[in-house]
């Protein structure tokens, strides 16, 4: 057992994150108990449920997906076949949203660029300025 700045060190997270997830019911008397002083105290499972947490948060899980997927995997809910479904579902959702990210960068840089040349060469600028809005006309 483990109070919790122990277990904020290890983990490399803030004692306020630990209690909000504890708040949001990610952690429960499996993972913290409380003493008769009313100090928390944390358990090794603690630990693996908190790895658990960051490597569902690391592939863009919501407050609300992390909650889902914990419960399922506490009660065992899902067959490998539905994990693996979830899993190419949450791959196409990233994959949509790599494409927005590179559709961002790309008008960023066309931006960059025109900014660029209005300071160095200003026709070139309202050259590229022209092409950029034909082609976004169609």
């Amino acid at each position: 057992m483990m109070k919790i700045q122990e277990l904020a060190d290890k983990m490399g997270l803030t004692i306020h994150t630990i209690r909000f997830y504890e708040k949001e019911g990610l952690l429960d008397d499996r993972h913290v108990r409380r003493e008769s002083n009313n100090y928390r105290n944390y358990s090794e499972e603690a630990i693996e449920r908190l790895k658990l947490i960051k490597k569902f948060q690391s592939i863009g899980c919501s407050l609300a997906e992390l909650k889902e997927v914990l419960q399922d995997h506490d009660s065992n809910a899902h067959t490998n076949l539905q994990i693996i479904d979830w899993i190419r579902g949450k791959k196409k959702e990233i994959e949509s949203k790599k494409e927005e990210y590179d559709q961002m960068l790309d008008t960023l840089n066309k931006m960059l660029k025109y900014r660029t040349l209005l300071m160095n060469d200003p026709q070139k600028a309202q050259e590229m300025l022209m092409t950029w809005h034909a082609s976004s006309s169609d």
